[in-house]
């Protein structure tokens, strides 16, 4: 079997890495400016950590927003945790980097999304053509 270098999952690590950086950043130092950020990730994943009625209202993945109040930013190599309100219901949330499948500070107009396996697949997969009616 021949090996070979999987620069995909290495570009998806050094973008998790850089969204770990600037999370440290941001909780060292605040939201600098209009900075803010828009993250949409798998509600599903097995280590991500939300409230029960919150999975329930959001099953499959969910956009939250870091932007004007934000509470217990904790960084650490595998993922963040954070408070934020919903409805002026804080609540506390744990998001592994993993599970995130957009990131993005639209402040600056950067984003970043991550491919998964499915998209892959449904991208790869062929259009179904509609059946042909013989006429």
């Amino acid at each position: 079997m021949t090996r070979t270098i999987d620069y995909g999952n290495l570009m998806h690590e050094a973008m998790r890495g850089l969204i770990r950086k600037v999370l440290l950043d941001v909780c060292d130092h605040g939201l600098p400016g209009e900075h803010h950020f828009f993250i949409t990730f798998d509600t599903g994943h097995p280590d991500a950590e939300l409230a029960d009625w919150l999975f329930d209202r959001y099953p499959g993945e969910m956009t939250v927003v870091m932007q004007h109040w934000y509470d217990n930013l904790e960084v650490t190599d595998e993922g963040f945790s954070v408070t934020l309100n919903f409805g002026d219901a804080p609540e506390p949330l744990y998001i592994p980097y993993d599970a995130i499948k957009t990131f993005v500070d639209p402040s600056v107009e950067f984003g970043l999304r991550f491919e998964t396996q499915h998209d892959e697949d449904e991208e790869a997969a062929p259009a179904q053509l509609p059946p042909h009616n013989a006429g």
